[in-house]
């Protein structure tokens, strides 16, 4: 079997500069750096926190995202990828510093099995946060 590691999540946004600083206020990501996508028609820009990185990508004439997909339950309905999720420590700490940034929290989730939620970014997409519970 060929051996791979993760090296992105992307995100369609409307504003590539709006969302370069969302991904660094809210959640501490710096720009690693930008670049064009002549084929897409999209200006685009890598982000990194560490070893995680979110491909930003303004594409010219794009349209929204439809409002189904900005709710995780209903999100589930449509085919396709659906987010990406990170761990938290502290799910009540994080949903704390999220709440004192002013970010949208879409979801939360408080199960037998983990607690988590999602945020959604200046754009909608839907990004989760994990804390693990030991079962």
């Amino acid at each position: 079997m060929a051996e791979f590691s993760f090296h992105h999540g992307g995100v369609s946004v409307p504003s590539l500069d709006d969302a370069i600083d969302w991904y660094g206020r809210v959640l501490g990501f710096a720009v690693e750096k930008r670049f064009t996508i002549e084929a897409a028609r999209a200006r685009a820009a890598m982000v990194r926190k560490g070893p995680l990185r979110f491909e930003l990508f303004e594409v010219e004439g794009a349209g929204p995202l439809p409002e189904e997909r900005r709710h995780p339950p209903a999100d589930l309905r449509t085919h396709g990828n659906k987010h990406v999720a990170f761990r938290v420590e502290d799910l009540d700490s994080f949903l704390a510093e999220m709440e004192e940034k002013g970010a949208d929290i879409a979801f939360v989730v408080r199960e037998a099995f983990g607690k988590g939620c999602f945020l959604r970014d200046c754009a909608g997409n839907l990004i989760e946060f994990v804390e693990e519970l030991d079962v």
